[in-house]
């Protein structure tokens, strides 16, 4: 058996920088682990953790093309971040001006859940443990 260990990452790129910044860190509230600057990429990359943990690569590059969402593309669906309380969750990010679904109950669990999306279209959700 492939001995796999975990979940090391997620890389993301954006098209605004500075957006998407604000974005994760100051409306999700994830932790800058490190901020790097590659000149001759012109390009950035931001290393994000929540709780200590680290989670995601944010990166930014000249023009990237857009990310297919609509109808729903092979890939990557979306990246779920587990919350306690969805309706406050949910509050949060209509304080912010991010737009979210109504909330949904899964089926399978019977947990609460609501998709919403980055500055780029990239759909997130949050889902209620």
């Amino acid at each position: 058996m492939l001995p796999i260990l975990g979940l090391h990452h997620v890389a993301i790129i954006c098209a605004d920088y500075a957006v998407s910044k604000h974005f994760y860190t100051e409306i999700l509230g994830l932790e800058v682990l490190a901020e790097t600057h590659r000149a001759e990429r012109n390009s950035y990359k931001l290393d994000l953790a929540v709780h200590g943990q680290y989670l995601i690569e944010l990166f930014s590059f000249p023009s990237p093309p857009p990310r297919p969402s609509y109808p729903e593309a092979a890939g990557l669906r979306h990246l779920a971040f587990a919350v306690a309380d969805l309706p406050a969750a949910m509050q949060w990010l209509e304080k912010h001006a991010v737009p979210c679904e109504p909330m949904r109950v899964d089926e399978l669990t019977g947990r609460r859940f609501t998709f919403f999306a980055d500055p780029d279209g990239l759909p997130l959700e949050f889902y209620e443990v």
